[in-house]
């Protein structure tokens, strides 16, 4: 997860152009001066150049001139989003690319990386969309089958892990927790495309905000990990844990999901490994973050290997070395398998316990997360080429 979804979100930070929405066979026109929006970002501001611009791509060129980390978001009017840009950091500049269609949509920046925002409405009017390769259109079609996969197979895993914690019986829940994380873990960006729903089920106590209900697998997490009991607190959030992911696995079908998404979702999930996952925090009382690296990275390899047939065409050298550093990344990971090495098999989720893992080691991970996501933070850029 990240720390928060839409109220805080933190990533590593790479300067990488982010596109979103319709991905196509012609080159971005955002180098054209109307459709550059300048986004001046302070602490107590959001100026933006322009607030109406031509439908198809753009290019949010963001400045932080403010004292504080912050993030900007193009985001449909109902809070979903089209693109984003984390952790730019004062005096930092970066580009945010996306392909938009005629509408409504609003430029929030967030100093500080909290709450919702300084926001701007703006309009993309008229325009025109380029025609799309087939190709890509048939990866969408995939990935989309593969997201909602992952969400049916989802749900008995966590009706498990919820009937061992109604049944009060701790250690069966503990061995049901990570495993019940694992479809989430891989198609998390999808999941938080809604803004609604990752806050429920996947959010840390160290994220909550003044007043904010604490609920879903962390809750959990904690109960059965540091107070070693369950109560009927525990047993009624167990349920309502069961009803939230319901609710993502009926709307996960009308997700947006484009090539260029595609693509920027396979960096986030490498993002969400290098903030949470290799420091340890997201998972701070079962330690199990090895589980969650491994979903975040197979659903970022998922997302790579259905668009690698139009990026291996059009950047090949990219596509070269986005093979060797999965594999290199993937072989690292299986140094800490506790378990038999089959996908198929549940039983081959089974990691060391990370509070077992030293300095060194984790810094080994660490460097191999960075090295997969500098090229793979050009891979949508190589999907629109």
């Amino acid at each position: 997860m990240r720390a928060v979804r839409l109220s805080v979100v933190t990533a590593v930070a790479t300067a990488a152009a982010l596109t979103s929405v319709t991905a196509c066979t012609q080159k971005s026109r955002a180098d054209s001066g109307d459709q550059v929006i300048g986004v001046t970002a302070t602490d107590d501001s959001c100026e933006v150049s322009k607030k109406e611009f031509p439908a198809g791509h753009i290019e949010l060129a963001v400045e932080n001139k403010g004292s504080k980390v912050t993030e900007v978001y193009l985001l449909f009017p109902d809070d979903r989003i089209v693109a984003e840009r984390e952790n730019i950091g004062p005096g930092i500049k970066q580009k945010v690319v996306a392909e938009v269609k005629a509408g409504d949509y609003v430029i929030a920046c967030k100093p500080g990386m909290k709450g919702k925002g300084i926001r701007q409405d703006v309009k993309a009017t008229g325009g025109s969309v380029a025609q799309r390769n087939p190709k890509l259109d048939q990866a969408v079609a995939a990935y989309r089958q593969y997201v909602q996969e992952q969400a049916d197979e989802t749900l008995p895993r966590v009706e498990t892990f919820v009937k061992a914690v109604k049944a009060g019986d701790v250690e069966a829940a503990k061995k049901a927790y990570a495993i019940s994380r694992l479809g989430w873990e891989r198609t998390e960006p999808v999941a938080e495309s809604f803004g609604d729903i990752d806050p429920k089920v996947d959010l840390r106590e160290a994220d909550l905000e003044p007043g904010q209900a604490w609920t879903g697998w962390h809750r959990l997490e904690k109960a059965l990990w540091q107070e070693k009991k369950i109560g009927a607190e525990e047993k009624t959030l167990a349920d309502q844990l069961v009803t939230d992911l319901k609710d993502w696995q009926q709307r996960v079908g009308t997700a947006e999901i484009t090539p260029t998404s595609m693509a920027n979702g396979a960096k986030e999930l490498l993002d969400e490994v290098a903030t949470g996952k290799v420091t340890g925090e997201e998972e701070f009382f079962s330690h199990t973050d090895l589980v969650d690296f491994k979903g975040n990275v197979e659903g970022a390899e998922k997302a790579y290997e259905l668009l690698k047939p139009v990026a291996g065409k059009n950047d090949p050298a990219l596509a070269e070395e986005l093979d060797k550093q999965f594999a290199a990344l993937d072989a690292l990971l299986d140094k800490y398998r506790a378990g038999k090495k089959d996908k198929a098999d549940e039983a081959s989720y089974a990691f060391v316990s990370y509070d077992k893992v030293g300095e060194d080691d984790r810094k080994e991970l660490s460097d191999a997360v960075n090295a997969l996501a500098e090229p793979l933070s050009k891979l949508a850029a190589a999907v629109v080429k």
